[in-house]
Parts: C-alpha cells; sequence; structure tokens
C-alpha cells in the first residue's frame, strides 16, 4: 500500500475519486519528521492495510489538507487518530466548519515540522489557493493540484472517448501542468509568481504530485520549471505574507 520515495518519505496510493464525474487517482504522502512523528499530506480512504502500514512506521501527529479541495478523508482520518492536529489554509478550515484545526497554513513554516519541511502559500486564484510543500532533507517537492499528470493508460481506461479534454486542459503526464480552468482563475499572478519564483530555488530533486505519474526524477527541476511557466516572468517586488 505504501512505498518508500526517500528516506523517511512515503507515498500512499489511493483509489480513485470523482471530480466533476471525471475520474481521479489519489495519492498521500507520509513525512517521518526528526521528531519521529508522522506528518501525514492529503490524507487518502484508510483502508486497514493502509492502517497498518503507517502505524509501522510511528505515531501519526499532523494531517494536512493543502488545500480546499483535499478535504474528504480528514475526519476518518483524526477519528483513528485523536492525537495527530488537523492543518490548512483558510479556504480549507472555512470548508469544514465540523473539523477543529491546529491552524491555518500560510507561508510561514510551523515550528511542528521545521525544519524537515519548507512551504510556500500559492494564491491569486479566485478559485483556489494551495500550500506547496517541500521535505528539505530528501528535496522532494509536494504538489496537489497545480501540477496534474494524468498517464496515457489510465486516461484511455478511466475517461475513455473523453481522454481529449485532459489534453485540453494541460494535465496529462506529458504537459503536467495545473488544469486550464485553473490557470484562468488566475486573475492576480503577482503572488503565484512571487511563490512560484521562491518555490524554483528549492533544491528540488523529485516531485510528488497528488493526481497522475511520478515525474521523472532526472529531470525534476527543469520540469518543475516547465510546469509553471504559464505564470510569465515576475514583475515587481514580491508581495508581503
Amino acid at each position: 500500500m505504501i512505498r518508500q520515495r526517500a528516506e523517511d518519505l512515503w507515498t500512499a496510493e489511493g483509489g480513485v475519486v470523482s471530480f466533476h464525474g471525471f475520474p481521479y487517482p489519489v495519492r498521500s504522502v507520509i513525512v517521518r519528521l526528526h521528531t519521529g512523528d508522522l506528518w501525514v499530506w492529503s490524507p487518502i480512504a484508510l483502508t486497514p492495510a493502509l492502517r497498518r502500514d503507517v502505524d509501522g512506521l510511528g505515531p501519526v501527529r499532523h494531517l494536512v489538507s493543502p488545500n480546499k479541495l483535499h478535504h474528504l478523508f480528514l475526519q476518518d482520518w483524526a477519528s483513528a487518530y485523536p492525537e495527530a492536529r488537523l492543518w490548512g489554509p483558510e479556504s480549507t478550515v472555512e470548508k469544514r466548519p465540523d473539523l477543529h484545526f491546529a491552524g491555518a497554513l500560510r507561508d510561514a513554516v510551523p515550528a511542528e515540522w521545521r525544519p524537515d519541511l519548507d512551504q510556500i502559500w500559492f494564491r491569486g486564484s479566485f478559485a483556489l489557493d494551495e500550500i506547496v510543500f517541500c521535505h528539505v532533507p530528501s528535496g522532494t517537492v509536494i504538489i496537489a493540484d497545480l501540477v496534474q499528470t494524468f498517464g496515457a493508460d489510465f486516461l484511455r481506461r478511466h475517461w475513455g472517448r473523453w481522454r481529449f479534454i485532459a489534453r485540453l486542459g494541460g494535465i496529462t503526464s506529458r504537459q503536467a501542468m495545473a488544469p486550464l480552468d485553473l490557470r484562468l482563475s488566475f486573475v492576480n499572478r503577482v503572488p503565484a509568481r512571487a511563490a512560484r519564483d521562491r518555490m524554483l530555488r528549492w533544491d528540488c530533486r523529485r516531485i510528488v504530485v497528488a493526481h497522475g505519474e511520478l515525474p521523472d526524477e532526472a529531470c525534476a527541476a527543469s520540469g518543475l520549471a516547465r510546469s509553471f511557466a504559464w505564470l510569465g516572468r515576475a514583475r515587481g517586488p514580491e508581495p508581503r505574507t
């Protein structure tokens, strides 16, 4: 159920969820912090097998929603791990008033996972903001919806004759971008460009995405730059957070 991608970093593959009628593969990331505690990003459906695997890694202490679309299984994990703290951007906190969050995430890295993880708040879209993370020791950049990489085989099996929509949206594994509607929603690109430029200064050696195939590690840094080239060049000073 889980696969180690780097020292103290694992991925867990979920099933397929429906988003606006289209099947989406889902993936979670599990990081073991220097304290030994587990940090779980974008929790997927918690099956008995997955729980056994996770419990073998350490105590779950942090459950993280990177954006307001990645919240479906937070309650299940919170019930299974009552000592874990929930985190997400303000948009997730507002969407799930039934859950108790430890705090709303922005650019500032919580002390609970510093120095293992860095984070950047992508905003400027009227539809969606997202916290992008980097596992510093392994150089793994962790992205939910701002890069999607649907493979050809998955699209043939699950999208059938509608797979052309993925190509038009720019979310095939070769294109590896945010979907077109999300890109168009960034009406204020100044903060997004500033976030992108900060992100590209990370030592990116690997990219893990929530939806689709994992990008080639041999060209991770250059691939990350291409995936965000649609934002254009930065103009003006970096906005304050």
